[in-house]
């Protein structure tokens, strides 16, 4: 099979460690993924971290809010907590493209992008050095408009649900990023993606099978809890 998607690791290589740990994009280094995809949130005193959901719940196994706790506070309760700016040195270091996902609705709005944008201009010269590129994702069509208009790098719309393919449609967004499921139900959604000139990122390919369904519709990046697994099937490794 002719290499043809890139491997990003969800979360990290997080089948095999807790998501959104530096165990689990060191896992992924060692895994040999060519990219990082990840969660971004601001805490109370507007520090990013790399976590999904609105509270600390499912992962530290305690209650709160995100938002509504500071750094320190997070930290306390779930040492392993890993900073935005930790993901990208981590990338920088070991050239690994980044797949950084705002969270929406927030209570802070786009405020998020905004922090993202000016970490990753302090390291501007690093990240050309490396090579790599970095990606904003979003299932907020604004946050995308918004980073569409006012920086060069690649956005994607994430897609998911009825409104898929609207979205899709209107989005500026240079790369569309259906999920696994959505795009074997309604495939035409790779060629009208190929015909407007637009990439596509899948979430989350877990499935030998859909890994090798993504590699024979000329899916640009596959992103995968078991980025090992993938490059096996894909014949990388």
């Amino acid at each position: 099979m002719s290499r043809s998607p890139k491997v990003y690791a969800h979360r990290g290589a997080s089948s095999d460690f807790t998501e959104h740990t530096r165990a689990a994009y060191e896992g992924a280094i060692h895994q040999m993924a060519d990219g990082f995809e990840c969660d971004v949130r601001l805490t109370k005193d507007s520090i990013p971290i790399l976590w999904h959901d609105p509270t600390l719940d499912r992962i530290a196994e305690t209650s709160g809010d995100i938002a509504s706790l500071s750094y320190e506070q997070i930290r306390d309760k779930y040492p392993q907590v890993m900073l935005f700016s930790d993901y990208l040195d981590l990338g920088i270091t070991f050239k690994k493209d980044l797949a950084i996902e705002t969270k929406h609705p927030v209570p802070t709005g786009r405020k998020i992008e905004t922090i993202i944008i000016d970490e990753l201009k302090t390291k501007s010269a690093q990240i050309a050095e490396a090579g790599i590129e970095i990606s904003f994702m979003s299932f907020s069509w604004f946050a995308i408009e918004s980073l569409h208009r006012n920086q060069e790098r690649n956005t994607v719309m994430l897609l998911d649900g009825l409104k898929g393919r609207f979205v899709a449609k209107h989005s500026s967004a240079t790369t569309l990023g259906p999920s696994i499921e959505m795009i074997k139900e309604r495939p035409e959604i790779i060629a009208d993606a190929k015909e407007n000139g637009k990439r596509l990122f899948v979430w989350t390919v877990d499935d030998a099978n859909d890994v090798e369904f993504c590699a024979e519709k000329g899916i640009d990046v596959v992103i995968t809890n078991k980025p090992a697994q993938a490059r096996k099937v894909l014949g990388y490794s």
